[in-house]
């Protein structure tokens, strides 16, 4: 049976690893043909490999999403290759450092927006003159529970990360009606790698406590943010833009 994303041409950034990785094969298993990007070239011909190791159709593209240049040739080569471009996850994100607002390095705070509120943008302002040329598209950005609750030693992340949220629902209004749906998952405490630098190399213990804030008791997967990523693609969710959908175990209920 035909999956969800059947003929579907899709672009990932960040998809050397994590939620990226994730959402890539998942994307790939659904049927589309999958454009795979990241600045790590090893990681992003891995999650190709893999792509192509279960049967489906990709390609690696190395582009830094800060650099504008590098994002519109990024999309060019997707459209080269594969004649259009249905679907993005905007998903590159680094976490910055962790420190007290007042004490963030400027340098840091500059970087961390670079690529998690400028790379974003960026990303969309090229699909979407793509996505106008063909009469219509999917987005889905990755902002986090960062992006609709504070965290503390974290500002750069969350500011960059709320700027996703609000993004996302700016751009999901001004093409509503040209068939363009933009939509944001917010991912909890996921099991990545960023987690693990951000907590769990610090303090092994971390992991229960990180566990028992979670009203499901456990850290997310990769996989289950990239099934909601998949949805917000496909046809299932037509009707919905403008969206941020937490993906987050309950978290942000509490």
């Amino acid at each position: 049976m035909a999956g969800c994303l059947a003929g579907k041409v899709v672009l990932v950034t960040g998809a050397a690893s994590g939620i990226g990785r994730a959402t890539a094969l998942a994307c790939a298993r659904e049927g589309a043909r999958v454009v795979v990007a990241d600045t790590a070239a090893a990681g992003g011909e891995e999650t190709v490999a893999r792509i192509r190791q279960a049967g489906g159709e990709a390609r690696f593209v190395r582009a830094d999403v800060t650099r504008a240049a590098e994002v519109e040739a990024l999309v060019a080569e997707a459209v080269a290759a594969y004649g259009r471009l249905d679907c993005a996850h905007n998903n590159a994100g680094i976490e910055g450092p962790l420190a007290p607002t007042a004490e963030y390095p400027e340098e840091a705070w500059d970087r961390v927006l670079a690529v998690n509120l400028k790379g974003v943008w960026l990303c969309m302002k090229y699909e979407i003159a793509q996505m106008l040329r063909q009469g219509g598209g999917a987005i889905v950005n990755t902002a986090s529970l960062a992006g609709l609750v504070g965290a503390r030693r974290l500002a750069a992340y969350v500011a960059s990360k709320h700027g996703v949220v609000g993004l996302t629902r700016a751009a999901a209004l001004e093409y509503a009606k040209a068939g363009i749906r933009v939509n944001a998952v917010c991912p909890g405490i996921i099991r990545t790698a960023m987690v693990q630098r951000m907590f769990l190399e610090r303090n092994p213990q971390a992991e229960e406590r990180l566990a028992a804030s979670e009203p499901m008791g456990r850290l997310g997967t990769p996989e289950e943010v990239a099934e909601a990523v998949v949805w917000l693609c496909s046809d299932a969710a037509s009707f919905v833009t403008g969206h941020a959908l937490s993906v987050d175990g309950g978290l942000a209920a509490q």
